[in-house]
């Protein structure tokens, strides 16, 4: 995210922001959007395609695309092993079906028996790096995996959480994405990572948007960026990867 308000900060001069504060900001979410419960779904293949075909699009569209696949083909083997243009024409109404479908493939052609019931009780870094490892898949689809299959404690970091955590200071400004996921799974309690996760998205999509309505938010008196009277008003975004 780069937003003008905002001076570089070097690594070794920034300080982390205490649990505590992280705390109060979980609250005046939950106070805001409810708490939200998670009921993971033990389907870690069905998740790790849906999150794939999320990328650079809509919740909508890539719905769309899911029950595409769900309804062309008989199962993930067939899918892995149909002909490309079969895979791409199922996914198309998602968008991007041509760089998504030989993704996916290649993904499923990874998948040993293609079963990934193991993750679940992996060491953490055992699974995301296995994740990761898979093509194509960067570290919130990983940890998408991980917290909507099972509930693991993880924090995937979107376009909405990279805005709204960089303008509550709980990352460096400047921070890469993979900084932003150390800092963040760092400073929230692992009960609280699904909450925490889901009321941010929430606040992106409502409050916390490119052009925010700062005026109207309840974080404002705990947000730099809301405080700020050198704020734009307007954030230019990146993607996260994978």
């Amino acid at each position: 995210m780069a937003s003008e308000w905002q001076p570089k900060v070097a690594k070794n001069d920034w300080k982390r922001p205490s649990r505590a504060r992280v705390r109060k900001i979980r609250d005046r979410l939950r106070e805001m959007y409810g708490r939200p419960i998670n009921l993971p779904h033990r389907q870690p293949i069905d998740e790790l395609v849906r999150t794939i075909l999320s990328q650079a699009t809509s919740d909508a569209n890539r719905d769309r695309a899911f029950a595409g696949l769900k309804g062309s083909f008989d199962g993930w083997e067939a899918v892995r092993d149909a002909p490309e243009a079969e895979v791409e024409e199922a996914i198309r109404p998602g968008g991007l079906s041509r760089q998504k479908a030989p993704r996916i493939q290649a993904v499923l052609r990874e998948i040993e028996g293609l079963d990934l019931g193991w993750l679940e009780h992996a060491d953490r870094v055992e699974a995301m790096e296995f994740l990761t490892g898979l093509p194509g898949v960067g570290r919130k689809t990983a940890a998408c995996v991980q917290v909507f299959t099972w509930n693991r404690p993880e924090i995937p970091v979107d376009v909405h959480v990279f805005r709204i955590g960089g303008r509550l200071g709980l990352f460096r400004p400047n921070a890469s994405f993979e900084e932003a996921h150390d800092e963040v799974l760092a400073l929230v309690d692992p009960e609280d990572s699904y909450e925490f996760h889901m009321n941010l998205i929430r606040h992106g999509r409502t409050l916390c948007r490119p052009r925010p309505a700062c005026d109207e938010c309840a974080l404002k008196r705990m947000c730099p960026y809301g405080r700020s009277p050198a704020r734009t008003g307007q954030d230019t975004e990146q993607a996260p990867p994978g």
